[in-house]
């Protein structure tokens, strides 16, 4: 079993340096930590909050995300599709996910608030009422993906195919039909 570190704040930390305890990580918060290149693999965050932390390239085999906020971090090439599923849970604020992986994950009802989210693969992702404000979907890949209910009004920079996504009651505004309709190559004015 691993050891539990509660309610517990870390700043600068750089884990790149000194690798982070393999341990269950309830309520704490870490701001400014690096991540980046680390192994996080086989540790459990709970109800943690990420801020400016960096994560580039982290490797998250088994890693567990549970309710857990990140608050302008970077998290690059990020492959979250290697994460523990079982509860697998977070938001999104202010960061850049950049040639992150989604891919096959079941995250229903995640919010991604003024993201960078391009080129990243949320194929075969079930997004389910999950909400997409003011982020930049440019090159991100929708493919056999679960978008019912998703919130794309204010998202910008998307080509996603209707035919080939799940896509009943999401909500689009006017302004996001070009990529909608982007593999017709219609032009809308």
């Amino acid at each position: 079993m691993n050891a539990l570190v509660l309610d517990k704040t870390f700043t600068k930390e750089d884990y790149k340096i000194n690798r982070l305890a393999i341990a269950e990580y309830d309520s704490c918060t870490f701001k400014e930590c690096i991540f980046a290149e680390s192994f996080l693999s086989n540790v459990n965050f709970i109800g943690c909050t990420f801020i400016e932390c960096d994560f580039t390239n982290a490797k998250t085999q088994q890693t567990s995300f549970n309710t857990v906020e990140f608050i302008n971090c970077k998290l690059l090439g990020l492959l979250f599709n290697g994460c523990n599923p079982f509860l697998l849970s977070f938001t999104f604020t202010d960061c850049n996910l950049q040639l992150a992986s989604f891919y096959k994950l079941t995250i229903k009802k995640t919010v991604f608030k003024n993201c960078n989210l391009e080129q990243v693969d949320f194929s075969q992702c079930n997004l389910t009422q999950s909400t997409f404000d003011n982020c930049n979907l440019k090159n991100a890949t929708f493919d056999d993906s679960n978008l019912e209910k998703a919130d794309f009004r204010t998202a910008y920079d998307f080509t996603i195919d209707p035919e080939n996504n799940k896509m009943k009651n999401a909500k689009f505004s006017t302004n996001g039909l070009a990529g909608l309709l982007r593999k017709h190559k219609i032009s809308i004015s």
